[in-house]
């Protein structure tokens, strides 16, 4: 069977067809890229960063479960906050939009601590809360009918409360048992439980979004990847292109994006909705990875380049160190999920066991 598949391989080299080479990259990228220096900022100031990380190991009843998430707050010395739990969560077709929910919880609720106990100044975030806020309701799952019938200002004010008295871990599980959000499954339904909890986590998360964005001129979001192609227009991602096309230190122009073409949100919807985003590419160092910076308000070109000299400061090697040091610190491997099962003493059969006969 390998042999068919090499030559398949082989027949197929070369499939992925790369941009005409008649293409006048330099007219795309006039007024859209500027190779110039950042520079470095002389001022003061407290930065933070954070990261999150999931991962799962599959049995045959269940699904045993790590997520967790870390801030790493800099301030002259290196200081952490983490928050983390394990589950077993049975076999849905939703389970990795469920742990990202979860992970998401973990990540805001760390941040949220970082800039209220350590006065920080800039919270960078690895990923886009545009992204999160457009993509803020559950695909894998529709909405049972008990929560639908159940969302209001009461269930509202009960999260609130318990995330303030709670900065941990999840607070959503004992509202669902509390206000008895789950009927008892039926044969034909037996996921509601898990169903109700995306949505609640989702819910949680909507939340805590809020929160976290009353912080919004602190806040920067960085992503490595992005499937956004807004700037040129191509089949391929803006940073892509970047990433092929230009080599020097600089930046992309900056282009404003709108929450509000997103659907309904179950709460703080005339908030979320008229937020703006500031959106742009920067490359730190020459000849490494593009990155794209999220600020989730209308920054002026000023405060633009005023922010990247400060996250300038402390890159290595044309990245956010505090942001590559949260992300090797909350990374969870297959090998650590392996010493948590032995720690737990869990050794049900995955029936995979029997190809290693």
């Amino acid at each position: 069977m390998l042999n068919s598949l090499y030559e398949k391989a082989i027949a197929m080299k070369g499939f992925i067809h790369d941009i005409d080479s008649e293409t006048d990259v330099e007219s795309q990228l006039d007024y859209k890229w500027f190779d110039r220096p950042i520079g470095e900022s002389a001022d003061e100031f407290i930065i933070a960063a954070g990261d999150g990380s999931f991962n799962k190991k599959k049995f045959l009843t269940v699904n045993f479960c790590a997520v967790g998430a870390e801030s790493i707050i800099y301030d002259g010395r290196i200081k952490k906050i983490d928050d983390s739990d394990i589950f077993e969560i049975p076999h849905i077709s939703f389970l990795d939009e469920l742990l990202s929910n979860y992970m998401a919880i973990y990540e805001l609720k760390c941040a949220i601590r970082s800039l209220r106990e350590y006065d920080v100044d800039y919270y960078m975030f690895d990923g886009s809360i545009l992204g999160d806020l457009l993509n803020a309701y559950p695909k894998g799952a529709k909405m049972p009918l008990k929560l639908k019938e159940n969302i209001d200002d009461s269930l509202l004010a009960e999260f609130q409360h318990r995330l303030d008295v709670r900065h941990y871990g999840l607070v959503f599980p004992s509202i669902r048992d509390d206000f008895k959000l789950v009927d008892l499954p039926k044969k034909e339904n037996t996921n509601i439980v898990d169903e109700t909890n995306l949505h609640l986590a989702s819910i949680e998360k909507i939340i805590l979004l809020n929160e976290i964005l009353q912080f919004r001129k602190k806040i920067i979001s960085i992503s490595k990847t992005s499937s956004d192609n807004e700037l040129f227009h191509w089949n391929i991602p803006d940073i892509a292109f970047l990433d092929k096309f230009t080599k020097k230190q600089g930046m992309s122009i900056i282009k404003y994006r709108e929450v509000h073409q997103s659907a309904a949100f179950p709460f703080f919807n005339d908030f979320f909705k008229k937020l703006t985003f500031t959106v742009f590419y920067v490359r730190f160092q020459d000849n490494k990875n593009v990155l794209k910076v999220e600020l989730p308000y209308k920054a002026t070109k000023e405060e633009v380049f005023e922010i990247i000299r400060k996250i300038n400061v402390l890159s290595v090697q044309g990245y956010p160190y505090l942001l590559n040091k949260a992300h090797n610190d909350v990374v969870i491997t297959d090998r650590n999920m392996k010493e948590l099962l032995k720690i737990a003493k869990i050794y049900e059969t995955t029936n995979r066991e029997v190809m290693s006969w």
